[in-house]
Order: C-alpha cells, then structure tokens, then sequence
C-alpha cells in the first residue's frame, strides 16, 4: 500500500470519555496537526496489531500535557473508573 490513500466510510459517534483524557488527546492531536478522529484510529489500529501507537517524543509531551491537565489515571485505572 505504501503511500496510497485508503478509502473509508466515517461515522459521527457520541463517545463519552474522561474530561482530562480528552484534553490530553487534544493537545496530541493538535501537536501534531491531525483531527482527534485521526488520531483514535491511529491509537486503535495501533493497538489492534500489538504496536506501540507513540515514539519517545510523543510520549515526553504527554507526560507533561497529562501533569497540566492533572491526569494521574494508568492503565489499571481503566477497568474501575466510575462516575461522580
């Protein structure tokens, strides 16, 4: 495939999420220059074929979006997260 495009059918959905999570999503999105939509797939594909979806770089800037948004959730946080 190279750099071919794929053609895709998008859908408009209604996805709750995390107030924090979403803004650290934002900023990566922003960062680099891509619409959040973009950047879950990218995350989502990623992780379907057990890859890691972010280098070093990427990594470092959300390590200090996540300390200004105040996100201290990990990974085993994701399964006990409930609502106030």
């Amino acid at each position: 495939m190279g750099d071919a495009k794929r053609k895709v059918e998008r859908v408009q959905t209604g996805v709750r999420i995390e107030k924090r999570i979403l803004q650290v999503l934002k900023a990566v999105a922003a960062r680099n220059e891509i619409g959040l939509g973009d950047l879950l797939e990218g995350i989502v594909l990623h992780s379907f074929e057990g890859k890691p979806p972010f280098g070093e770089a990427t990594l470092d800037f959300i390590t200090q979006m996540k300390a200004a948004y105040g996100l201290d959730l990990t990974a085993e946080d994701s399964h006990m997260l409930s609502e106030e």
